[in-house]
């Protein structure tokens, strides 16, 4: 069976001026995504992978509208997402979510964990007022907190615990689609592992798709189906997970694959 396709890239590229002198004229531009194509299907996990500076955030941030891209095609459920406006984009931020790298900077400090979550269903009229805090409840069970912290702050729970109230705050909304920039990056190895697995496990109780964004390929091994690899603002090679890791055909993914620290000394 034939699985819809979530979200379509076709040509993105995103330039940034570089502008010099005492009138700010443009002298150049960094090509940071420079002409790329890649699709998301149903319940698929797509792990776009590259050390530091190779666009894969500018990417992941421009394919829903974060950053307006210079020039491409995007599609979401094969609806031209640059043509959305108004209430049609306000609908779009609600079946796309993005969970980012440092969850303590994600969340207000001034606001509880309750609030947190609570928020965006209160702007986007999701649930009823009366059932709100009950609705929040059951998304902290969801993601494996205890309902009891939803009174505490950020600065109170450790940063797996935070990064927990990220991501239920993001499926709160009832997405398609969740696009993970470095989501585990900044955790504990033994914390990004139940992470990982909390990701698996909502991907499937909730039908998910994924656009997984990482530098660190042995964490994008465990959950993506395939993996493009991007190197200064392309895509070099894009395969299914297991012949990237098995059969690289690409020199940079060859050596992406050595720079992945090994147990067993030479």
């Amino acid at each position: 069976m034939t699985k819809s396709t979530i979200l379509k890239v076709s040509g993105l590229k995103v330039y940034f001026p570089i502008v010099s002198g005492f009138f700010r004229s443009k002298v150049g531009e960094v090509r940071a995504v420079d002409g790329i194509d890649f699709s998301i299907f149903e319940e698929e996990v797509l792990g776009l992978v590259g050390e530091s500076g190779s666009g894969k955030s500018t990417t992941g941030r421009a394919a829903i509208r974060l950053i307006e891209p210079t020039a491409g095609e995007i599609r979401f459920l094969n609806e031209d997402v640059l043509s959305f406006s108004g209430k049609r984009m306000k609908r779009f931020r609600t079946e796309v979510q993005m969970i980012f790298q440092d969850p303590y900077a994600s969340l207000n400090p001034r606001k509880t964990l309750g609030d947190s979550v609570e928020e965006p269903l209160r702007y986007y009229r999701m649930v009823e007022e009366g059932i709100l805090g009950d609705y929040a409840a059951a998304i902290f069970k969801d993601v494996g907190l205890s309902p009891d912290l939803m009174g505490r702050y950020p600065h109170e729970i450790s940063g797996g615990q935070q990064q927990r109230v990220c991501i239920g705050r993001a499926i709160a909304l009832k997405p398609k689609l969740l696009i993970c920039d470095e989501a585990v990056s900044a955790l504990d190895i033994s914390v990004q592992a139940q992470i990982l697995n909390l990701l698996m496990r909502l991907k499937e109780e909730h039908g998910l798709s994924y656009l997984f964004i990482s530098h660190d390929l042995s964490v994008v091994r465990h959950i993506a189906d395939r993996i493009a690899v991007m190197n200064l603002g392309k895509i070099v090679e894009a395969d299914q997970s297991e012949k990237i890791f098995n059969d690289p055909k690409n020199d940079y993914t060859i050596q992406l694959l050595k720079a992945i620290p090994s147990i067993t000394p030479r």
